[in-house]
């Protein structure tokens, strides 16, 4: 989008770094060339690296996308409420009106703030399928900190597959008004399990409700039919809307510094990459995804060189929890696998308790501040909130973020040690603390088949030394009853919220 609709421009421009995190979807802590892949090329993401900071120690709050994406933006562990699982497509704002955010913060410092991509955090109140799809949906992502808003409801294997930009549904004939429901199908609406001929892509497991493009879904949905997206063009529309934004906001033109939270669709299921980039890899859809993820890191990275906006704009780039390979659908995401390990050298995958769930790429840029270079340092993206706060001197209210504590000398590369602690959850929680790492008894399956990934859950108490064994291959608990009780009460402490964050910015 061209600057030449926007008339003056600004004496002053201001000081403040723009921000802009990049939050992909599944990729994994090997996905990436910088942290070790070759069997995908991701040019964009390894010059970020190059150019920025490179963490090794970095994890997501939570192995799945909702909690990790409810800690992150409201500085608040997403196991201290019951209701932070993976969000049905019509599940209500987890996120209350009320509540603080990351968004909220840096609108408080000034900025003009948007979310784009991938949200998942559900919209409206009052409980579920309880949402005005035809009307304004309210509330949603602008009525907490972030002035557009451009986004999906879930995730795109769950309907309602349309974009909602700020409150309303893009495209939407109110003559084809859109129904959705979880629980019962539409009659006359075609399924994935009783239509299988529609489908350009099947199923491996679940997955077999609704079609929309020739692929099924979670839940059902009729109506909408101008407004439902097409897959092969995700990135594509949610990275023009990005970018669109970023030229917008132009702080030469606006006096105004910009905070920016995209959330790619890549490389979540299903994985239809744009046709520009099929064939990218020998891996299928998934390689290909990842490489159209990079595609989209590399738009963002242009448009702030073109604009001149690199020098002052702090780049977060992350994932949202770990890797998978097979979540349900037969993209040959197996078959072609190859050598390719999405994990690295990790242990699990998304949705597990070992450090492949959290533990992620981490990478941040921003050329006025941070040296280039590789951390060790122990940060966590539950410290978004405390880290912005800390970068924009803009304090966080005393009931907000109670978790997020004032890393910014970690994520500048000022302190090699980071934090004293890491939480992580999926199912059951676990706590990193220096070469040690606790994970709490779990009654729950040790296995999930349908997903190929060990859950990380036992039933006797385990404890690793991740420094000399980063594949959690050696428990130990037994072998040191002393930092199993340490580490399990500092984890019961936490859990208790009697760790707190220092009250000022240091």
């Amino acid at each position: 989008m061209a600057l030449a609709g926007l008339v003056g421009c600004s004496e002053k421009v201001p000081e403040k770094p723009n921000v802009v995190v990049i939050y992909a979807d599944d990729i994994g802590y090997g996905d990436v060339g910088c942290y070790g892949a070759t069997a995908v090329k991701t040019p964009h993401v390894d010059q970020l690296a190059a150019q920025g900071l490179r963490f090794t120690n970095a994890y997501a709050c939570a192995a799945t996308c909702t909690p990790s994406r409810y800690g992150m933006l409201t500085g608040q562990y997403p196991f201290r409420r019951n209701d932070t699982g993976i969000a049905r497509g019509d599940a209500p704002m987890i996120i209350r009106k009320e509540q603080y955010t990351v968004g909220s913060l840096m609108q408080d410092a000034g900025y003009n703030t948007a979310m784009v991509g991938k949200w998942h955090l559900g919209l409206g109140e009052g409980g579920f399928n309880n949402q005005d799809w035809n009307g304004f949906i309210t509330p949603n992502p602008n009525d907490i900190g972030f002035g557009y808003t451009y986004f999906m409801a879930a995730t795109a294997d769950r309907v309602p597959c349309v974009y909602i930009q700020d409150g309303h549904v893009v495209n939407l004939d109110p003559e084809d008004p859109i129904e959705v429901s979880y629980t019962t199908p539409f009659e006359g609406e075609p399924l994935g399990r009783t239509h299988p001929e529609l489908l350009k892509m099947h199923p491996s497991h679940g997955h077999d409700m609704a079609i929309v493009n020739g692929i099924s879904r979670i839940g059902y949905m009729r109506g909408g039919k101008s407004a439902l997206w097409t897959d092969e063009n995700f990135a594509d529309s949610i990275t023009s809307k990005a970018v669109e934004f970023i030229e917008r906001n132009d702080p030469k033109v606006t006096g105004k510094p910009f905070f920016l939270y995209f959330g790619t669709n890549d490389v979540h299921v299903p994985r239809v990459p744009n046709p520009r980039f099929v064939g990218a890899t020998d891996m299928g859809p998934r390689g290909d995804a990842i490489a159209e993820f990079d595609w989209s890191v590399g738009e963002i990275l242009n448009t702030l060189k073109r604009l001149g906006l690199d020098e002052n704009t702090m780049v977060i780039l992350s994932s949202d929890n770990g890797p998978v390979v097979d979540d349900g659908y037969q993209d040959q995401a197996v078959e072609r696998l190859g050598d390719h390990k999405p994990a690295g050298p990790l242990r699990g995958g998304k949705y597990s308790a070992f450090e492949a769930g959290t533990r992620l790429p981490f990478i941040i840029r921003w050329p006025e501040k941070i040296k280039p270079g590789i951390s060790d340092a122990a940060v966590s993206q539950i410290d978004l909130m405390g880290v912005l706060a800390g970068l924009t001197n803009q304090p966080i209210p005393d009931n907000a973020g109670p978790d997020s504590f004032y890393e910014l000398d970690s994520w500048l590369g000022q302190d090699q040690d980071g934090r004293e602690y890491v939480m992580q959850q999926a199912g059951t929680l676990s706590i990193v603390e220096g070469d040690w790492k606790y994970i709490v008894p779990s009654k729950r399956a040790r296995y999930s088949a349908s997903v190929d990934i060990e859950t990380g859950n036992d039933t006797v108490p385990q404890l690793y030394n991740l420094k000399a064994d980063l594949g959690e291959t050696n428990n130990l608990a037994a072998a040191n009853p002393e930092i199993v009780q340490r580490l399990s009460e500092k984890l019961n402490a936490v859990k208790e919220n009697t760790v707190t964050r220092p009250k000022v910015v240091q």
